[in-house]
């Protein structure tokens, strides 16, 4: 991932049709549910995104040492995530169904990103995991297939869904299911309705009243999910739009009903002149001219756009207030801190006042390159990436990072017009 590129571009004016791949949300939570399903339901679309494709693997009884997992009940194996949270997260609830022994680790970032929350729901529930290493933090000692001492768990709701998706995504396989109590507001709310959503598909009834998820013990039914290309992907290409003078993308695949949180970008770009129409299969963005006028931007429902939307008002000198964003520092990186230092090479700060984020562009320039650390975060590389249409040279380092989630992303640059050099 040491590789440096340089991106340009000699013009302002983008036309193209850019074929996404599957979502990885999507994709990871439709994995492990074909994996607990036991064959009845299949997934299609799967997303080529580096962490669905270890997951796949994982879950297939694959490790990165090419030890397989099929004769992991005789002997404890070391499963390695890498950088992949989520997989981390869907796993540690995953293993702690299955018979045998596992160590759950990933890279040294992965060691530092808190996964107490869910170890102590599911040693609640009656699960044997044990830290390995720091208590409340991976790597993880998982000695699977557990006799459940209850079904009811009080989880808060203000930290990562994805704690809460685990729990749900097994819910049913329990013997005496699940009843899940939310404390308190709810952060990525519609990343938990997509986990829903996708386990009805595969035939898992649930119930939600008010701050109670209940799932009872059931079978799966045969079915096929299909994975709908990745709207975080998408957004990159709406801030492309959106710093463009011109613009006219097509997106294939893309549906107006989309189960994925990020799909709101279209309402969020609406403010930047963005126009999206759902026609031809997919969705059509149109830059129309538009003063910026919105000053304020909630993201605590799709907390994955907000170096997107951040990076572009900083770009545009639009001086926005961000709320929201209480999960960015618990990420692949600590991203208020990371785009506090990248912005600044272009003068504009990221100003934190309690959970309220200001931009002050008053004092923001356009320097004749800039280049841009990712700290090993997917998202840094492809939110400054669009900064090509306002510098002339945007160098970011670590340039494939974007392998965890959008590989294809260097390559569909260059399809759009933009120069991308080594």
């Amino acid at each position: 991932m040491s590789t440096n590129l340089t991106v340009s571009r000699n013009n302002k004016i983008v036309k193209t049709t850019i074929q996404l791949t599957g979502s990885k949300s999507e994709c990871n939570r439709a994995l492990v549910i074909e994996a607990l399903s036991k064959g009845k339901v299949q997934v299609t679309n799967v997303s080529d995104a580096a962490d669905a494709m270890l997951l796949a693997g994982i879950l297939r009884g694959e490790t990165q040492d090419s030890e397989t997992l099929a004769s992991y009940n005789s002997q404890p194996v070391t499963v390695n995530i890498g950088p992949a949270g989520t997989a981390m997260r869907f796993l540690t609830a995953y293993f702690a169904l299955q018979n045998g022994e596992v160590l759950l680790t990933g890279t040294e970032r992965m060691k530092q990103r808190p996964i107490g929350i869910l170890v102590n729901a599911l040693r609640e529930l009656g699960a044997n995991i044990d830290y390995a290493e720091n208590e409340g933090y991976p790597p993880l000692h998982i000695k699977g297939g557990f006799e459940q001492k209850t079904n009811q768990i009080t989880i808060k709701g203000d930290i990562s869904s994805q704690y809460i998706t685990a729990l749900l995504l097994i819910a049913n396989s329990l013997p005496q299911g699940l009843e899940l109590h939310i404390d308190g507001e709810l952060t990525s709310r519609p990343y938990v309705e997509m986990t829903l959503s996708m386990l009805k598909q595969a035939g898992i009834q649930h119930q939600w009243n008010d701050n109670v998820i209940s799932i009872a013990n059931q079978d799966f039914v045969e079915t096929s999910i299909w994975v709908e290309p990745d709207w975080s992907a998408a957004s990159y290409w709406y801030s492309v739009a959106a710093l463009a003078d011109e613009a006219e993308l097509f997106l294939p695949g893309l549906t107006s009903y989309s189960l994925q949180g990020d799909s709101v970008i279209t309402e969020l770009m609406a403010n930047f002149g963005i126009t999206s129409q759902f026609k031809d299969g997919g969705v059509h963005l149109k830059k129309e001219p538009k003063p910026v006028q919105r000053k304020i931007f909630d993201l605590k429902s799709c907390p994955d756009l907000a170096q997107t939307l951040v990076v572009i008002c900083a770009a545009l000198g639009h001086e926005a207030t961000f709320t929201g964003l209480e999960t960015l520092k618990i990420k692949e990186t600590d991203r208020i801190a990371a785009l506090q230092n990248e912005l600044a090479k272009m003068g504009v700060k990221l100003i934190e006042k309690g959970q309220v984020y200001k931009l002050d562009c008053s004092e923001k320039f356009i320097p004749e390159k800039i280049t841009i650390a990712t700290y090993e975060d997917h998202r840094m590389a492809m939110a400054f990436a669009p900064l090509a249409l306002i510098i002339p040279q945007v160098e970011i380092e670590e340039a494939m990072v974007v392998e965890k989630s959008y590989p294809a992303f260097w390559d569909d640059f260059k399809k759009a017009g933009f120069e991308v050099v080594a």
